[in-house]
């Protein structure tokens, strides 16, 4: 059997290490696709995984990495061919089900997706679970009435994974956006993806003790919640919608129910990990389609596979940009 490096949690009660194995073939779990993989990336969850208290885990030893891209070198059905090159996000990988900081993984064939035409495997990684997420969340956004024309669309944490994505996908297919972040020495970074204006952290946080406050956004996309959820439902438009997928600004939500009754106000929770194959086909073919090589280099932070415990710690203290790509 080929031997092959990896990442791995473990954990003997209150004994945790994290740290680069040799393992085998057969170490690797059940699964009819076996995929030499060639890159992965770093988002917050794994940063997670790679800590003794990160929560996300659901047993060990484990291989984290939610990402993965690479070619098929087995596979015991005819889904997948020898070679073809495919990606795969979401469902267990890397939480209950060995993941991409890997140089082999084996998985079930109906989580695997076909590499769409026009990207490129280091592409699929620059775009990984946080593009595709924010890929669903322009698509449900739109399924409830949001189009070109109806006023800005609002990303916050936008020079993150989630937000970068979103900006880019939303300014190449005709909105306007609005962009917010904590970091303003991004404001060019920002401008460069698509944004028309940016804002301070602070003006999309404030609390209020209104209810409502006057119709600002079309739409806004969240990877953050907290007080900043709780602005973007008083502030936005009426029969808008608000795509909520992340809580890095905490995970209480106070607010009322005035945005919904008295505006109609769409609060659409987005799920990356359970989204169905058809949809998620849908959502991968949109962003090869919308999303310019340029942009996705101007994104991406290339980084090696032995420097990936370095990555996890920075994207857990705020200091990444756009995305990490582990190269294998």
């Amino acid at each position: 059997m080929p031997k092959f490096y990896a990442y791995v949690a473990e954990k003997d009660g209150d004994n945790f290490s994290f740290g680069k194995k040799e393992l085998d073939l057969i170490d690797l779990p059940e699964g009819e696709v076996t995929i030499r993989v060639r890159y992965s990336s770093v988002n917050f969850k794994d940063g997670l995984a790679s800590t003794p208290n990160g929560r996300v885990l659901r047993s060990y030893p484990m291989v984290p990495g939610i990402d993965l891209a690479g070619e098929v070198v087995a596979c015991s059905n005819a889904s997948f061919q020898e070679g073809q090159p495919v990606l795969v996000t979401g469902y267990g990988l890397g939480v209950s089900h060995f993941g991409g900081f890997a140089e082999y993984a084996r998985v079930p064939a109906n989580w695997v997706v076909p590499l769409p035409q026009g990207l490129r495997l280091r592409d699929a990684m620059v775009i990984g679970t946080a593009g595709f997420t924010a890929g669903l969340a322009v698509k449900r956004m739109e399924e409830n009435g949001l189009r070109p024309g109806q006023g800005p669309v609002l990303v916050v944490g936008a020079t993150g994974g989630v937000g970068s994505i979103a900006v880019a996908v939303l300014a190449n297919s005709g909105y306007e956006v609005t962009a917010s972040t904590g970091k303003q020495s991004e404001v060019d970074y920002l401008k460069s993806l698509g944004a028309s204006q940016v804002l301070s952290r602070e003006e999309v946080s404030q609390e209020s003790s209104r209810a409502l406050e006057k119709e600002l956004w079309a739409g806004a996309i969240d990877p953050v919640g907290g007080k900043t959820l709780a602005y973007l439902l008083r502030t936005t438009k009426y029969g808008g919608s608000v795509a909520s997928m992340g809580n890095t600004g905490g995970p209480e939500l106070n607010t009322t129910v005035f945005p919904f009754i008295l505006r109609g106000v769409n609060l659409l929770g987005i799920d990356s990990v359970n989204c169905p194959m058809d949809s998620r086909l849908q959502v991968w073919d949109r962003l090869a389609a919308s999303l310019s090589a340029s942009q996705l280099d101007a994104m991406a932070v290339e980084t090696p596979f032995d420097e990936l415990p370095e990555a996890l710690s920075a994207i857990l203290k705020g200091g990444v940009r756009g995305r990490v790509v582990i190269t294998l």
